[in-house]
């Protein structure tokens, strides 16, 4: 069914991480070029990026101002307002929802496709939160 309602607004803010260098390459040809434990580093930590791209630290340093400016606005103002982003860009929005560590996102899963609802207080803290 159509939603010819419902605004859509694409914003590169919350384009996925920018591998640099790994872009491209799948999991494989990376280990192979730079070795496992080098290319699970640049793929699962906080502050290390890839050579070329971008850390999850980076990616939030986009993403969050776009959150704060954007999209919390309109939450605040009793508003239903659906994210749909890459893995890297929600891992880092959920940080700054959840008030995560760079160390404990960094072993956080995130589900494809699996929706989460969050509902903010009125001094935009997360009054709660809802796997689906």
């Amino acid at each position: 069914m159509a939603q010819e309602s419902v605004k859509t607004i694409r914003k590169q803010a919350l384009n996925e991480r920018d591998y640099g260098d790994l872009s491209g390459l799948n999991k494989d040809d990376a280990r192979a070029k730079w070795g496992e434990d080098q290319v699970h580093i640049w793929r699962r930590s906080y502050d290390v990026p890839p050579p070329g791209g971008e850390s999850l630290r980076d990616t939030g340093a986009r993403v969050w101002p776009y959150y704060m400016h954007e999209i919390q606005p309109h939450v605040l103002r009793g508003e239903t307002v659906l994210v749909a982003a890459h893995g890297n860009s929600l891992r880092a929005l959920i940080m700054a929802l959840d008030g995560l560590t760079g160390e404990d996102v960094v072993s956080m899963e995130l589900g494809t496709g699996v929706p989460i609802v969050y509902k903010l207080n009125a001094d935009s803290t997360v009054a709660s939160k809802e796997t689906l």
